[in-house]
């Protein structure tokens, strides 16, 4: 397998946590991996090599105009090395928006594909979590958009997670056929038309925001609008939940006794709950791997997104989801 191309610079975190979690994915798992980006800032590589880049896009920067101005930037020249072959994936905690745009205008989009989506897992007290497409990648969406979604979403979701008949819904305000937009509605009947059986999925019908977390749905797909602020909703709730219950923990002897008790058996709740522990979303439609990882990401995390991305290459996920679609 070529190396995944790691954006050295990308990433609130930049690019010391970059360059740590792309050494121990390196030497704790043997994947091969390449930096890109300003090798004078990198510090110690290790045995790594180095793709150099003398511009970095910034993390608010426009991501169209960025991608297209700044040539020698470490998103676009890992997006290049993926597309040139040098590199069988690419890897970035960088702008969202630039990491799509790059893996989208170089690498190019699978044959038939209309538009990628960012896949993102939604973990849930129980089982495996939840893929939401889109969660961002395309504001307004067609119907016919969302049905692809939904079929590449079925092939991520097996890939990924191992879910032999990945379940399908899509995210609306109730859950009778009849309920929603007219996206929502128009996208429903299009939905029910195709043949999950053949791609080895089932079709559940609509699901709301409520079975997100839940083990209703394997897959949900929205427009990327509401997708994103689905996903915010959930990440928000999430962490101030978790800080009420810190500082409930912390608020007298008593209680901190008790959390003594408790936290082991909460200890891997709050890993399944940790999105370091997923590495990051994917952009599933492109030609190439194109793992996109939180902004504040630190070297766990990048570990974990380098590791998935070379699961997926290794998969034939690209491949996979373009006889999908083809089909």
């Amino acid at each position: 397998m070529q190396p995944i191309a790691v954006d050295a610079m990308g990433g609130d975190n930049a690019p010391t946590a970059i360059v740590a979690g792309a050494r121990r994915a390196h030497e704790e798992r043997g994947i091969p991996v390449v930096l890109v980006g300003r090798p004078e800032e990198m510090g110690d590589v290790g045995d790594l090599d180095v793709i150099e880049a003398s511009e970095v896009i910034a993390m608010d920067a426009d991501p169209g105009s960025s991608v297209r101005t700044m040539k020698d930037s470490s998103l676009v020249r890992a997006a290049e090395a993926v597309r040139d072959g040098r590199a069988s994936a690419m890897v970035s905690a960088g702008n969202t928006g630039a990491t799509m745009a790059s893996a989208l205008l170089r690498t190019g989009r699978i044959s038939g594909v209309a538009r990628p989506a960012i896949a993102t897992p939604i973990p849930g007290p129980v089982g495996e979590p939840t893929v939401l497409l889109d969660a961002g990648a395309n504001a307004e969406c067609r119907p016919e958009w969302l049905v692809q979604f939904a079929q590449m979403g079925a092939v991520f979701s097996t890939a990924r997670f191992g879910i032999e008949r990945p379940r399908i819904g899509l995210l609306s305000i109730g859950e009778e056929a009849g309920k929603g937009s007219p996206l929502v509605k128009e996208t429903w009947g299009m939905l029910d038309a195709v043949d999950w059986d053949a791609l080895g999925a089932e079709w559940i019908g609509n699901v709301e925001g409520r079975d997100l977390m839940g083990d209703e749905a394997d897959v949900v797909v929205t427009d990327g609008f509401t997708g994103n602020v689905a996903l915010k909703s959930v990440e928000g709730a999430a962490k101030n939940i978790i800080s009420a219950l810190l500082g409930a923990f912390d608020s007298s002897d008593e209680a901190r006794e008790g959390a003594a008790m408790l936290l082991p058996a909460l200890a891997p709740l709050y890993e399944r709950f940790n999105a370091d522990s997923y590495g990051g979303a994917m952009l599933l439609g492109t030609k190439g791997v194109c793992i996109i990882s939180h902004g504040s990401s630190g070297d766990v995390a990048m570990v974990n997104a380098i590791s998935i991305a070379a699961e997926m290459v290794e998969g034939d996920l690209v491949g996979k989801i373009g006889k999908a679609v083809a089909d």
